[in-house]
């Protein structure tokens, strides 16, 4: 039968940290009558000055990722990836003898005035920069079409010459569907790059129509610029921003990805919490409070291990239930999911890794994995993750984080499912490989600690107690 009783009491009741077998010996008692007495000053600093402590690292190590994570991005630039497409051809610009292509000068002036410590500037053709910006490796691109050099030349004779004319375009796409911060990255940068290369294109082509104006010797006087003229040379490239492949309604501008990531996760370390709390409640290891009172059940006779089987099935299957009620809020807010087979298994599998593992830490060292779990997945995951703020711009040990930080394979994976058609070059194999590995190391972890413990005869019991009659 259970033992009901106030919760005043519950301090009595032997607790430990994960289950297992429960020796048998004398009738158990409360605490204050095995345990020896402890001292006030032992009292005040296990009650009130190691949760302080605690709570005060724990508030240090809060303040330090997310104040450096989103405090200034720009000055944490760093490899930000960008492409750089000159299709430019040339042209002769009245000059067979001397061809000209300014858009090699451009490019070579973007290479100069562009910080190479901020910016992965890459050279490349238009076909590799639109697999990139496919799979998301780069984040915008700037691309001089291959008539540039023509119009330039014919802006120029345009300006002493009547006629309609149309100024020489350069396009900065952007890639919304790595997010609206890396978006407002690539604007920023393109507009200051550009519009100092724009002043120095401008330059140059007065300088050449002046000197194509210079008399002849003894000829007629030249024509003068007019003021308009002036004004068009000194700002001779329209740079036109377009959005490659812009996102539908319904993705949060490019945050959804990063929200279901994070749903994700924390369902994964709280349900472990969950899981592990009740399973232990109802076989006896821990009370269970209700108000003013609270339910002990008898101690079952089981192993660790066993009971670490158990709470990793229901992990399994509650995971699976979970993926399936995400996909229908998701269609119920009309969110758009082209794939939702790969969505709901993706999901699946990144809950039951990151689950699997928490349950195997809790397993390990009690109590205290509930803290470890919520530094290793949440507190270190969500500045790391790349999902707000680009791990370009943010402090470089957060990249390096991001190479193990499950929030950030999860967050990828997911959002090479909802932006990028399931890509796996866009992060969907690489999630998917460190959600297996993720899995395995938390299963094998789980099984040899829990294992070894039960070979030893570490047994659930009231430590302060065992102490006392040994």
């Amino acid at each position: 039968m259970p033992i009901v009783t106030t919760s005043d009491s519950a301090n009595t009741e032997p607790t430990g940290a994960d289950s297992g077998d429960q020796e048998t010996g004398p009738a158990r008692g409360s605490a204050r009558e095995v345990a020896p007495r402890a001292s006030t000053g032992g009292l005040i600093t296990r009650v009130v000055i190691f949760p302080m402590v605690v709570l005060t690292a724990l508030a240090a190590l809060l303040g330090t990722m997310y104040l450096a994570y989103v405090v200034d991005p720009e000055k944490n630039l760093h490899d930000f990836p960008i492409a750089l497409v000159n299709q430019d051809v040339g042209d002769t610009i009245g000059n067979p003898a001397e061809p000209v292509n300014f858009g090699n000068q451009i490019s070579d002036a973007l290479a100069s005035r562009v910080p190479a410590d901020k910016i992965d500037l890459r050279r490349t053709s238009i076909s590799d920069a639109t697999l990139q910006m496919q799979s998301g490796k780069i984040y915008g691109a700037i691309i001089i079409p291959s008539d540039f050099s023509k119009r330039l030349g014919i802006l120029g004779a345009g300006s002493v010459v009547p006629g309609d004319i149309e100024r020489p375009i350069i396009t900065l796409q952007t890639n919304p569907r790595t997010g609206a911060f890396a978006t407002q990255i690539v604007l920023r940068i393109g507009d200051q790059a550009l519009t100092e290369v724009n002043r120095q294109v401008g330059e140059q082509l007065t300088d050449q129509v002046n000197a194509q104006l210079a008399p002849a010797p003894g000829g007629p006087p030249a024509p003068e610029l007019s003021g308009a003229s002036r004004v068009t040379l000194s700002d001779p490239v329209q740079v036109i921003v377009q959005q490659y492949r812009p996102l539908p309604d319904g993705t949060g501008q490019g945050l959804s990805a990063f929200f279901y990531a994070l749903l994700l996760l924390l369902i994964g370390v709280v349900g472990a919490m969950v899981i592990h709390t009740m399973i232990d409640a109802q076989l006896g290891f821990i009370p269970t409070e209700y108000g003013p009172w609270y339910v002990h059940y008898p101690t079952a006779a089981i192993s660790r291990f066993n009971t670490l089987l158990i709470k990793w099935g229901v992990m399994v299957v509650t995971a699976n239930i979970v993926s399936a009620v995400f996909l229908l809020v998701g269609y119920a807010l009309d969110m758009p999911i082209d794939h939702p087979l790969a969505l709901f298994l993706y999901s699946a599998l990144a809950m039951i890794a990151v689950g699997v593992t928490a349950l195997s830490m809790l397993a390990a060292i009690g109590t205290a994995g509930l803290l470890a779990n919520l530094i290793l997945f949440v507190i270190l995951g969500l500045p790391s993750s790349g999902g707000t703020v680009p791990i370009e711009a943010t402090p470089g040990y957060f990249g390096w984080m991001a190479e193990f930080e499950p929030m950030h394979q999860v967050f990828m994976g997911l959002r090479a499912i909802m932006y990028f058609d399931a890509n796996g070059d866009a992060g969907l194999t690489r999630g998917v490989w460190m959600a297996l590995l993720g899995l395995a190391i938390g299963l094998v972890f789980g099984a040899v600690v829990s294992r070894y413990y039960d070979y030893k005869g570490l047994h659930r019991k009231n430590f302060l107690a065992a102490s006392a009659q040994a």
